[in-house]
């Protein structure tokens, strides 16, 4: 774990020129006066994939800005099973229900090796109450949040087996090289609502057909307009 000061944070040492903290996420609007108001340090730290970032129930003390990486956001159903409800990515806010006085609501698991950036609750909410555009910054985030949900109840929580993979796959690619990195196909049917099986069935059909190249162990090259194809209209096969 590396600690900065308000004032390292500031000044952009430690690599913090590229950090999400200063250039894309809460703080992108303050100016060195607003920092402040910050009296506690700001805890940056990188976690593998399996890690766990907090659980559901636990006291929310923190924010936490993502650097880089992937995380999920688990609940847990009252039979035991589990469902991912959102993926949280660079420049993404996760533990914005701190700021609420709630526990954290879902347990927020490393899915991919992930840097992040812990933010007390408290400096936060001090700045937000100095200032507006901060305010306004926080208020998208919660938008973000909010638009993002309905997403995964729109786009893939509905429609056909594979209609439902193709949208994930799309959600997931990176738009510069249209590759996307994908993680356990139990974790894929948490997401969408499927079987495990019906997960790997489908992604070995998307190979076969040409939608998925493989690269690596985890990595593949989308076909896109084959899966945006899919992800609109079917067709229907007997894996869905």
């Amino acid at each position: 774990m590396k600690t900065l000061s308000p004032q390292e944070a500031w000044s952009g040492v430690a690599d913090c020129q590229t950090c999400t903290l200063r250039d894309s996420v809460l703080f992108s609007g303050l100016g060195e006066k607003e920092f402040e108001c910050i009296h506690s340090p700001i805890d940056i730290f990188s976690l593998p994939a399996g890690a766990l970032l907090y659980r559901a129930g636990d006291e929310g003390n923190f924010m936490y800005t993502i650097r880089s990486g992937l995380i999920k956001l688990v609940q847990y159903l009252p039979d035991g099973s589990q469902r991912i409800v959102r993926l949280l990515r660079g420049t993404d806010v996760a533990g914005l229900e701190a700021l609420l006085d709630q526990r954290y609501q879902h347990d927020a698991v490393i899915l991919q090796s992930t840097e992040v950036c812990r933010l007390p609750v408290e400096i936060v909410r001090c700045m937000d109450r100095e200032n507006p555009t901060l305010h306004r910054e926080l208020m998208s985030r919660w938008q973000r949040a909010l638009m993002e949900a309905d997403a995964w109840l729109t786009e893939l929580s509905t429609g056909s087996a594979r209609q439902r993979v193709a949208r994930l796959l799309l959600r997931l690619h990176n738009t510069e090289n249209e590759q996307c990195e994908l993680f356990s196909r139990e974790d894929m049917g948490a997401m969408l609502g499927l079987t495990t099986e019906t997960a790997s069935r489908i992604v070995a059909e998307f190979k076969r057909q040409g939608l998925l190249t493989q690269l690596s162990q985890t990595r593949y090259r989308c076909d896109i307009p084959g899966l945006e194809k899919i992800a609109e209209n079917g067709p229907v096969s007997s894996a869905d």
